[in-house]
């Protein structure tokens, strides 16, 4: 009897346990691959950019239509807007394909809080997207701009920020979970990579922004914007955006142009880039080194210098530690005097070297940082000469 009852019982339950209660279609959903998020006066505007399957399946001829689909909705908080989104849209939108997430410059400059509250709580939304700010335009017209190549604006927003930051510098790849780590902490300021809109909007919307050689309309990042809490305080340039990077320990390539002694110049590329961040105390009284090593390569050489000689190696080396020093002192200038933001962590350093003497000065902190004495040394190693040694342009008389 107690067999049977078994054997029921698993029987029962293996029908209870078949196929998924919640599952939901493909062809019911509306894949969200980017979100904007906009203030327009006291109403949250949120836009979403939705893939046409139709139009990217290898399988169907296209129909000319574009590849994607923006909507937009207003609401009184982004859950509203987002639900509002169902008036308009005709399958409801599925948020576990996004991939970004462009934040209004209006409402980062009024606060990332609260918009990103309901993506932080929703269990639809994964922690793994990247986040930037719309910088002089709206979170709506940036994600109506059609790209070419990459059919899916989205994936130009994020493939552009990746390859730059790998390959160039100017940029930081920051994701949701990172973001709101930063933002909960009391001893750094956050940072988001910002996107502008080069050309005219309404050109940006046409398919024919895609169809011409020359793309009238693009969207190009312009640097790092920096946040004061969670609210928008300022942009750093792209120059400023990649010796910011050199300071963060975030440089994995980029290029240094340096002046020849004979007029000219030579282009490096950084192929390795390594900054530490110390805290000291010195009579009770903070101190913080940053010391950057580098290795790099000759790139390009536009004057008459010699490449077979020990010296000129040196001068190259010299020279690039010179430039690197300068503008990384004038970049942190900028971050400590003007913005008197902490957005390198020199709490944290402080912290981990002497908790004791940092929590003498943590409530203090933020008048003591922008008066912090800080010691830049930069270190540069040139390895590579490429496939030739001197330019074929310049025939070195040395």
């Amino acid at each position: 009897m107690s067999k049977l009852k078994l054997m029921l019982f698993l029987v029962f339950a293996s029908l209870l346990l078949s196929g998924c209660w919640s599952k939901r279609e493909l062809n019911e959903l509306a894949i969200v691959v980017a979100l904007g998020i906009d203030k327009v006066d006291d109403d949250y505007e949120v836009s979403i950019q939705v893939v046409d399957p139709s139009e990217i399946s290898s399988k169907q001829p296209s129909s000319g239509r574009s590849p994607v689909v923006t909507y937009h909705a207003k609401g009184k908080s982004v859950f509203e807007a987002i639900r509002r989104m169902t008036t308009i849209t005709p399958r409801k939108p599925y948020f576990s394909h996004l991939q970004i997430v462009v934040i209004g410059e209006e409402l980062a400059r009024e606060g990332l809080n609260e918009p990103l509250d309901f993506i932080a709580r929703d269990h639809e939304f994964r922690n793994d997207f990247d986040v930037i700010v719309s910088y002089d335009a709206t979170a709506k017209e940036v994600l109506n701009i059609l790209t070419p190549i990459e059919k899916i604006p989205a994936n130009k927003l994020l493939n552009s920020i990746q390859v730059s930051e790998k390959s160039f510098g100017s940029t930081l790849s920051v994701s949701t979970d990172e973001l709101l780590n930063t933002l909960s902490s009391k001893e750094k300021s956050a940072v988001l990579s910002a996107v502008e809109i080069q050309g005219d909007t309404k050109l940006g919307i046409d398919q024919t922004n895609v169809e011409r050689i020359k793309t009238p309309v693009i969207l190009k990042y312009a640097g790092i914007a920096v946040f004061k809490e969670d609210k928008l305080v300022g942009v750093l340039s792209e120059e400023e955006s990649t010796y910011y990077n050199f300071l963060n320990n975030k440089i994995e390539s980029t290029i240094q142009v340096i002046a020849c002694p004979k007029g000219g110049d030579l282009s490096t590329e950084i192929t390795k880039s390594s900054s530490k961040i110390k805290g000291t105390f010195k009579n009770s009284q903070p101190k913080i080194t940053i010391t950057i090593d580098i290795t790099q390569n000759v790139g390009e050489v536009n004057c008459d210098i010699n490449l077979t000689k020990d010296k000129t190696i040196h001068l190259i080396d010299k020279k690039t530690e010179e430039k690197i020093k300068e503008h990384t002192e004038k970049t942190l200038k900028i971050i400590q005097k003007d913005y008197k933001l902490d957005i390198l962590a020199f709490g944290e350093a402080l912290h981990r070297t002497d908790p004791k003497e940092w929590k003498k000065i943590q409530k203090e902190w933020s008048t003591i940082y922008p008066e912090v004495t800080v010691n830049i040394e930069v270190h540069v190693t040139t390895q590579g000469l490429g496939t030739i040694q001197n330019s074929l342009l310049y025939k070195s008389k040395e």
